[in-house]
């Protein structure tokens, strides 16, 4: 065991879950022998605290950073911030200047809020939609962050059944008064949708929508949601914090030609750095200015430069199309590599969001097993590839060889019977389940 696996074990006893992230428990990857901490981490390679190298052909931070890890450019801009001051009593302009970006990029949006990381960003969006129809109710599909409002919908009618509608995510601690005021409906079910407004007409404050995630939008779902809520006043809501900046320079909303009336956006903004953004139309957005919503740290300086400087860079780069290749390829390496070895596996995904599944009772077993192997191959892998524009031709070809050798072990493994067996620690936790 490594320095990084005896500091987790130290990290359990002061910190609650281990990690700030749940996203990022080494419980989620291979318990006990995944490298929990890094030292240096570039482009996309990741050292550890033993100074063991690898590449990063998993979740490269989380979707934080798409132009790779500690970016020359980016980096050279937030150094600026920092020697110029992060903080002050006053404001830093590089505010404006990203919110102009914004708004030219998106034609459709005319004013800006910011924050700092996604799920307090989904909360700001939901006060504004409230505060600006005076209504309570959240119709939503898909995954949107931590915070009340959302986990709400995870406090069923029954006490005893909390915690049952989104498997993985608990509602302890949220309020029992918010029963009823967040309801799920699932993506690409524009029928389960219109009910939901139906039964609950003349109460729905706003729509939320991850405007694309394991699957394209079928044609007329976000049509008809734009449509609906157009007609009704409802505030539309499209969560850009994971599908951003993957598909095209700005929101994925546009490629589909949808205009919302909010839209936030996190994670890749930044490439690494803290910020989030809340753009939308003006006569919603000015409602920000009838509740509260104020914080020190939405006002530091390294935040609005380092979009900047990471938005500035994608569309020169089109990194977005850089993406996609990558993540196709890699798509396309796992189906073929799956296919040679008789093993059943489903791929699901965007091109730059890429997941597969092992289709066995033990999957979680087989997924620990894949795992393992490829970080005894040098590579922090795990059933979900996240491209980036620093995985290269080499690294991807690297990669796919690495899958091709670990396939072939896990479709001997099966036929032996030896799954449980070949591993060398515990199995791997279950995820919580985004409500597709």
């Amino acid at each position: 065991m490594g320095i990084s696996q005896e500091l987790y074990k130290k990290a359990k006893k002061i910190i609650p879950g281990g990690t700030q992230l749940f996203s990022k428990r080494p419980e989620m990857f291979l318990p006990d022998l995944w490298p929990a901490y890094y030292s240096k981490a570039k482009g996309c390679e990741v050292w550890d605290l033993d100074n063991k190298k690898y590449i990063d052909m998993s979740y490269m931070g989380i979707g934080s950073c798409i132009l790779g890890y500690s970016d020359d450019d980016v980096n050279l801009a937030v150094d600026g911030a920092v020697t110029n001051g992060n903080m002050c009593t006053l404001n830093a302009p590089e505010e404006v200047e990203l919110a102009e970006l914004l708004c030219e990029l998106h034609p459709w949006a005319e004013m800006v809020r910011y924050a700092r990381c996604g799920g307090e960003a989904m909360s700001i969006a939901v006060r504004i939609a409230r505060a600006a129809t005076g209504k309570d109710i959240i119709l939503f599909c898909g995954y949107h962050g931590w915070h009340d409002w959302y986990l709400s919908a995870n406090l069923a009618d029954d006490q005893a059944l909390d915690g049952h509608l989104l498997q993985g995510l608990f509602s302890k601690g949220v309020p029992r008064g918010l029963l009823g005021t967040a309801k799920p409906f699932i993506y690409n079910n524009t029928e389960q949708f219109l009910d939901l407004i139906n039964k609950n007409k003349g109460k729905i404050a706003a729509v939320v929508v991850e405007t694309i995630r394991n699957y394209e939008p079928k044609p007329g779902f976000l049509e008809t949601i734009r449509k609906v809520t157009d007609e009704l006043k409802i505030v539309m809501i499209c969560d850009e914090v994971s599908s951003g900046w993957r598909l095209n320079v700005g929101g994925a909303h546009l490629k589909y030609g949808i205009s919302p009336d909010i839209a936030v956006f996190a994670k890749g903004i930044s490439n690494g750095f803290p910020m989030a953004a809340i753009i939308g139309k003006s006569d919603v957005m000015q409602a920000a200015q009838e509740t509260f919503i104020s914080s020190t740290y939405w006002t530091d300086r390294i935040g609005p430069t380092a979009a900047i400087a990471a938005i500035k860079k994608m569309k020169a780069n089109d990194v977005p199309r850089y993406l996609s290749i990558v993540g196709s390829k890699i798509k396309k390496g796992w189906s073929d590599l799956a296919n040679k070895y008789h093993l059943k596996i489903s791929v699901s995904g965007i091109d730059p969001l890429g997941h597969f599944s092992f289709n066995y009772d033990n999957h979680l077993y087989l997924k620990t097993l894949f795992t393992q192997l490829m970080l005894e191959k040098g590579f922090l892998a795990t059933n979900a590839f996240y491209a980036s524009f620093s995985h290269t031709e080499q690294c991807v070809d690297s990669y796919l060889m690495a899958v091709d050798e670990s396939l072939a072990f896990i479709s001997e493994s099966l036929k032996n019977d030896s799954v449980v067996s070949d591993l060398k620690g515990l199995v791997c936790h279950a995820g919580f389940k985004r409500l597709e």
